[in-house]
């Protein structure tokens, strides 16, 4: 896992703050049932075989009704 120099300010996937973003080139595995940190983590393709993952906390994830 590496941590982009590079990384945006805002989610690119969906627009909203988020707690860290990391870089993967090889297989991984997300759960997310049971995580009291992360709610959802968006992904996003990056150059070449890599994918960006922006780790969003409950708070930041929160649906307004």
């Amino acid at each position: 896992m590496d941590v982009p120099a590079d990384a945006p300010e805002a989610c690119p996937v969906c627009a909203q703050a988020y707690d860290s973003v990391s870089d993967h080139e090889r297989g991984l595995m997300i759960n997310l049932l049971d995580n009291e940190r992360y709610r959802r983590v968006c992904v996003e393709p990056i150059d070449g075989p890599r994918i960006r993952f922006y780790h969003h906390t409950h708070a930041q994830a929160a649906v307004e009704e």
